[in-house]
């Protein structure tokens, strides 16, 4: 499953070229933060991500 939509990003960066490896480094940097953000939420006892899990 990927976390980052490729398309959506090509058309944000524009005409700054993306290359290949950049799109695990950033799905890894994604993953990472929605875990940190799990981990935040149950510490505060929510079952809901909030923007402040961020």
């Amino acid at each position: 499953m990927s976390l980052v939509n490729h398309s959506e990003l090509k058309r944000i960066t524009g005409d700054i070229k993306i290359a290949n490896e950049f799109f695990p480094a950033l799905e890894d940097k994604v993953e990472k933060i929605i875990k940190d953000a799990i981990k935040r939420a149950k510490a505060n006892q929510r079952t809901t991500l909030m923007e402040r899990d961020v």
